[in-house]
């Protein structure tokens, strides 16, 4: 079982950056592929962007790519994601998550596809 806490949210203005961070709690941390997910008000949740339990494969959404970079560091329980360039429509809460593959370069793209969530973190771009 792993705990994710996500950090680095914030306001912004159009063209700025942030740096989102993930601790993960547990031993196991480099069994997991990580990803980011957002949801801005009366929206879906959305992929954003997924990274394999040894970092070695990643997928973007269209709408980030570009501009936005997941990265990850096993030693420390962490994943991350870079955001820069960013844009109004970029406003949402973002979530990190979870999902335990065998797999090493899964990158799932679905939320199902993960079993365990942070409670997420408000990022806010201002025009």
């Amino acid at each position: 079982q792993v705990q994710l806490v996500e950090s680095g949210g914030g306001l912004v203005q159009a063209g700025g950056s942030l740096r989102l961070s993930c601790a993960a709690s547990g031993r196991t941390f480099s069994s997991y592929a990580m990803g980011w997910f957002r949801q801005a008000p009366d929206k879906e949740r959305e992929f954003v962007v997924a990274i394999s339990r040894n970092g070695g494969s990643t997928a973007y959404a269209d709408s980030v790519k570009g501009r936005f970079t997941i990265s990850r560091d096993n030693a420390n329980n962490m994943a991350y994601l870079q955001m820069n360039s960013l844009k109004p429509e970029d406003t949402a809460v973002y979530y990190c998550a979870a999902g335990q593959y065998y797999d090493r370069l899964s990158v799932p793209a679905a939320a199902t596809g993960y079993g365990y969530w942070g409670q997420g973190t408000q990022v806010t771009v201002s025009s």
